[in-house]
């Protein structure tokens, strides 16, 4: 009885075949086994400004968290420099797989792209995770340096003496510097900028008189307000903080004024939904716990979290929220 054979495929048949072979193998791989491996190997995060500010105090939180979570080591890398803009353009060319996320305040991810004239990356690009925590600014003085008691004084001060008072800033485009265009603008008066390298230097130069005024985020200040070194002026939230009853708000004196620090993760363009959602269903889970919420409490933080589309429309709005103070003050960064 003969043998039956079947005729060899064709190359470009034998070609097809495989290909289609590792794609059914390596689809469901991609997908749903990713979310379930990652992370298997240790984490990096990013901060685009150095250690000691709450841009570094609000992630190192959350990223211990997670070390404790996943079992895998989560680690904060500071890449300095540039308003953020050259560790947020190391993140941006990290390979997308999760393993490289960046953690940054407004500069780097909505302030810079109205801001500088060319980047080294897209910010618009980046893969939104979520805004971890929010920090009132406010302004705080030398009361060495300045001698008002209140903020009507001070404006008044300002209006008789232009350009006399130094404002400390992390740095050029940063959220105290903008939220400095903002209050001249609004107040209608003048301070000479003073750019430093980050938050504690500048409120280094603020505590040592090298500056007079600051307009910098709770977190950090908040402790030297509090031992009588500094002193708040007003507090730029909406409405007054319940921690400090006694402080007004600017907006009180500049109807309309608002300025607030956040703290975001994000990632690389082209990062697997996967692995977006599980960073950011692990992260709102560490801001839940209890423990979490006092440790941002002591920065002034409130817990912002939420969904990934959350996060990103919000981003969507602060580009346009500073975007319009930097085309009013007509700030130009090289």
């Amino acid at each position: 009885m003969p043998t039956l054979t079947t005729p060899p495929l064709p190359p470009f048949a034998r070609v097809a075949a495989v290909a289609s072979l590792c794609l059914a193998l390596a689809a469901p791989f991609s997908s749903s086994s990713l979310a379930q491996t990652y992370p298997d190997r240790a984490v990096k995060i990013v901060v685009p400004f150095p250690a000691g500010g709450t841009a570094d105090a609000v992630p190192r939180l959350v990223a211990d968290w997670l070390s404790r979570k996943w079992g895998q080591a989560v680690t904060i890398e500071n890449r300095t420099g540039a308003a953020g803009n050259i560790g947020a353009e190391m993140a941006f060319r990290s390979t997308p797989d999760g393993y490289t996320l960046l953690s940054a305040p407004p500069p780097p991810l909505v302030i810079n792209q109205s801001l500088y004239p060319k980047l080294g990356y897209d910010a618009t690009k980046f893969e939104p995770i979520i805004v971890m925590a929010q920090v009132p600014n406010a302004l705080i003085v030398n009361p060495d340096n300045i001698k008002a008691a209140s903020l009507a004084e001070f404006v008044d001060y300002l209006k008789k003496n232009p350009g006399k008072v130094t404002s400390a800033t992390q740095g050029n485009g940063t959220t105290s510097h903008l939220t400095s265009e903002l209050f001249q603008l609004m107040a209608k008066v003048q301070v000479r900028h003073i750019p430093y390298r980050g938050s504690a230097p500048a409120l280094q130069g603020l505590l040592a008189g090298d500056v007079d005024i600051m307009f910098d985020n709770l977190g950090v200040s908040l402790p030297l307000v509090q031992s009588g070194k500094l002193k708040i002026l007003a507090v730029a939230s909406s409405s007054r903080l319940p921690a400090l009853p006694d402080v007004p708000t600017i907006a009180e004196a500049l109807p309309g004024f608002e300025s607030v620090a956040w703290y975001g993760i994000v990632a690389p363009p082209g990062t697997p939904k996967t692995v977006i959602d599980k960073v950011n269903a692990d992260v709102n889970e560490a801001l839940a716990q209890p423990e979490m919420k006092e440790s941002l409490k002591k920065l002034s933080a409130e817990v912002f979290g939420g969904s990934v589309e959350k996060t990103r429309t919000y981003m969507r709005e602060e580009v346009d929220r500073w975007g319009n103070v930097i085309k009013a003050a007509k700030i130009e960064v090289q």
